[in-house]
Formats: C-alpha cells, sequence, structure tokens
C-alpha cells in the first residue's frame, strides 16, 4: 500500500478509503455494500440518521409504496401491516434501525462544508474536522431544496407563501383560500388535506402522472413491481433525462387505500385549473392546456393497465382476480379556469409543490454541467473515485426509492472496489481510529 503524501496528511485529522454523505436510506445500503467488500468507510450525517424524515417532512405524510416494499439490503419490514403505509416517522424509525443492524460507521451533527480533490484522492471539509479519502459516495437524495418559480417574486404581499419543506399541517396557514401549485403526489396529497380543513383550494396543475392506489384487487405497486417496470435501467431509456424529470405519480398512501386523483379532488370541491403561467396586478394566470393534459395522462394511464391485463391473461391469472374496472376520464371543465383574481378569491395562502432539486453547492469539484447539475452515468460521476446515490431514476426507475438502494449501492461499490484496485495502493486504514 502506498503511503498517503505527507503535504495532505498534515492537512487532515483522519484517513479513510471512503465517505458517504448522508445517513438515509441510501446512504446506510451503501455503507452496506461498502463494508460487504471490506471498504473501511465513513458514514457522515449533518443531523441524526433520517434527518429528513423527522424534520422535513409535513405531519400527515405517509409513504407511497406499501410497507413490504420497504426493504434494504439485509433488512426488512417485519411488522403486522404489510399492506399498510409509513408516516414519515415511522420512515425514519426504520432507516434508524436499519443503521444499528447494519452496524453503520454513521458520524452525526458532522456537516460536509465542502469536499476538494486533491490527485487522486478527497479533502473533506466539515464542521467536525477534515477527513482524506479515496473516494466519495453523496447520497443526500434529490429532496434537498424546494424548486420555486421565479414567478414567485410577483405575487402580492397578501398572500403567505409556503413551500412543501416549510408545510406541517393546514393549521399552520391563515384563515382563507389556498392556492396550491404542482399536482404530483406532493401537490395533490396538500390540497387534499387543506380542502378537509375546510378552505378553499385551487390546484394548478401541467403534465402529470395519474394511477389508480389500486388494481383488479392489488396495490399499483405490486403490479409495477410484477411487471419488471421498477427494475427497467438507465442504459434502456432513449431520453433518460426526460425520465428523470417525470413528477411522482399521483398517489397518497392512506388506511383506506383510497385513490386520489383530479376527479377525486374535485368531487371534494377542489378547483382544478392548468399550470400556473404567470402572476400580475394580483392576478394568476393559468395555462389552457389542462384538458390535453389530463386526456394524455388518461392514455398513459390506460395504456399500463392494458399491459397489466396482458401480463395477467399470459399467466392465467384472469380467473383469479377480480374484473377489470377502469378509472373514468378525468373530468374538465368545459370553461376552464384561466386567470384569477387572487384577493377576490379569498386567496390567502400559496403552497408551491414544484419539485425538489439536490444541494451539491459544497462540491468543490468539476463536474457540472451548464445548467449546474451533476455530471454522471448512472451514479457514476465524472471524476474517478466520486459517486451519488439515491437520485430519480438513477440507474433504475426505482432508484429514488428506499427498496431501490440496494442493487444501485451493490453496483457502484463494486465500481469502486475496481477503482481501488487499479490505483497503486489505498490510504492506510490505521488513521480512521482517529476519526472515531
Amino acid at each position: 500500500m502506498t503511503a498517503y503524501p505527507a503535504a495532505i496528511r498534515a492537512e487532515v485529522d483522519g484517513a479513510v478509503t471512503a465517505v458517504v454523505i448522508g445517513a438515509g436510506h441510501a446512504g446506510l445500503a451503501m455503507s452496506h455494500s461498502l463494508s460487504a467488500l471490506a471498504i473501511d468507510h465513513l458514514v457522515l450525517e449533518r443531523g441524526r440518521v433520517a434527518n429528513a424524515w423527522h424534520r422535513e417532512r409535513w405531519d400527515s405524510l405517509r409513504l407511497l409504496t406499501p410497507n413490504w416494499q420497504s426493504r434494504l439490503p439485509g433488512f426488512a419490514y417485519r411488522g403486522t401491516d404489510p399492506d399498510g403505509f409509513m408516516t414519515a416517522a415511522e420512515t425514519g424509525a426504520f432507516i434508524a434501525a436499519y443503521a444499528r443492524a447494519i452496524a453503520a460507521p454513521v458520524h452525526t451533527g458532522v456537516e460536509v462544508t465542502s469536499v476538494q480533490r486533491r490527485g487522486d484522492s478527497y479533502l473533506v471539509n466539515t464542521n467536525q474536522g477534515r477527513w482524506a479519502c479515496r473516494g466519495v459516495i453523496i447520497a443526500t437524495g434529490a429532496f434537498a431544496a424546494p424548486l420555486v418559480p421565479a414567478v414567485s417574486a410577483a405575487l402580492p404581499a397578501t398572500v403567505n407563501q409556503y413551500t412543501a419543506h416549510g408545510y406541517r399541517n393546514p393549521g399552520h396557514l391563515p384563515e382563507g383560500g389556498v392556492l396550491v401549485v404542482g399536482g404530483s403526489a406532493t401537490g395533490v396529497q396538500l390540497a387534499d388535506e387543506i380542502c378537509a380543513s375546510g378552505r378553499p383550494v385551487v390546484l394548478a396543475t401541467g403534465e402529470h402522472v395519474r394511477l389508480p392506489r389500486s388494481y383488479r384487487g392489488l396495490d399499483i405497486q405490486w403490479w409495477l413491481d410484477a411487471l419488471g417496470v421498477l427494475d427497467q435501467r438507465h442504459d434502456e431509456i432513449d431520453d433518460l433525462h426526460r425520465a428523470q424529470r417525470v413528477a411522482s405519480p399521483q398517489l397518497v398512501g392512506s388506511d383506506t387505500g383510497h385513490t386520489l386523483d383530479l376527479n377525486a379532488l374535485q368531487a371534494k370541491g377542489v378547483r382544478i385549473a392548468g399550470r400556473l403561467m404567470g402572476i400580475g396586478g394580483g392576478r394568476a394566470q393559468f395555462s389552457g392546456a389542462l384538458a390535453n393534459l389530463c386526456a394524455l395522462a388518461d392514455l398513459k394511464q390506460n395504456r399500463l393497465l392494458d399491459r397489466i391485463d396482458a401480463w395477467a391473461k399470459t399467466r392465467g391469472l384472469d380467473q383469479d382476480l377480480p374484473t377489470p374496472t377502469r378509472p373514468p376520464s378525468t373530468r374538465v371543465d368545459s370553461r376552464p379556469l384561466l386567470t384569477l383574481d387572487l384577493e377576490a378569491a379569498g386567496i390567502r395562502s400559496l403552497v408551491w409543490a414544484t419539485g425538489f432539486r439536490p444541494d451539491h453547492s459544497w462540491l468543490q469539484v468539476p463536474v457540472f454541467d451548464a445548467k449546474g447539475r451533476l455530471r454522471h452515468q448512472g451514479g457514476i460521476a465524472a471524476a474517478p473515485g466520486l459517486y451519488v446515490l439515491g437520485l430519480p431514476f438513477m440507474r433504475r426507475r426505482k432508484s429514488s426509492f428506499i427498496h431501490g438502494a440496494g442493487d444501485d449501492a451493490r453496483e457502484l461499490a463494486a465500481h469502486f472496489k475496481g477503482y481501488l484496485d487499479s490505483l497503486s495502493g489505498a490510504i492506510p486504514a490505521a488513521a480512521v481510529a482517529a476519526t472515531a
């Protein structure tokens, strides 16, 4: 093994072969995979294990995936309600239990302030010291910062703005109407909850993904799993960037297992508008393409259901399953809402459910494209020894789900092992003790 350069040794508090940043499900899955390959490493977490599930979720949130689908390498849900859906607190506890089960070398309360590349190694700077390592695995997730459109600056001061990160429950909103912007899973769930509190709600939605919660007596996630949809790989997709930007489907995890779509919301009194295009003079302007986008979502949903029916038929399951019943087409007003006077409509709050982005502002390595996105191929970044984990459709369609982390972590850990083998030597592991 080659000695670590003296110039760098003098700068750091310890050395380790790999540093994993983030102790959520993805970072812990990577820790498990690195341990299986006898690669010494640390997991650095700015808060507590599964920090985002404890601090950055609204009160009523549940997973979109059933409990039986909650599995990580060497660990799985063992409760009494496999068809239920974990709350945010239960998800945090599940991930924390996993960290204990695999004895992950997690250092909590350690915030990474910068990562720099030095030769064939990295310097990881934190509020608790500096580490040198051969590889860095970024597992901070895709939902670090909410995406808020620039049009937010034109919102009247009389309207309070919130993001899905900051929103907790309807009781935290002022009295009056609410405009929810974004028709993904987050948007429809928040619109539903806020409407149930008695507040008038308008939901602005653009392109969206419509799915029934269950079909022919089985949860839609069971079908997606059985059809192999969730295992589809990144190198099998013609337009991967588009696939990675697809919004989460309009689903909700609940004890009732009900479907939550635009029809269900309208039945409860939520007004549906097209995509928010602008705000001016106290008025919100919406796209007139809502009918076309709803028709497209209906078409894609029915194509998937057709595929499910064909799969069931070829396997002789038709007689054992309920007769197919398709959800009705999305209802769209013949005179769609194109403009809304916010004051006249009594809108006092706007909730941005417009998506999230990763936060890699601390990464001081030239691996970003012109739009500031980290360049990678299936999680292998454009710098040797640098990896990213847990992003949407990163290596597979299931990459951002809890149950999708295991396969990705195993493959990336194997790639890192090959990279280490190509070097003349690795960082001595003896210095790891200094970081404990």
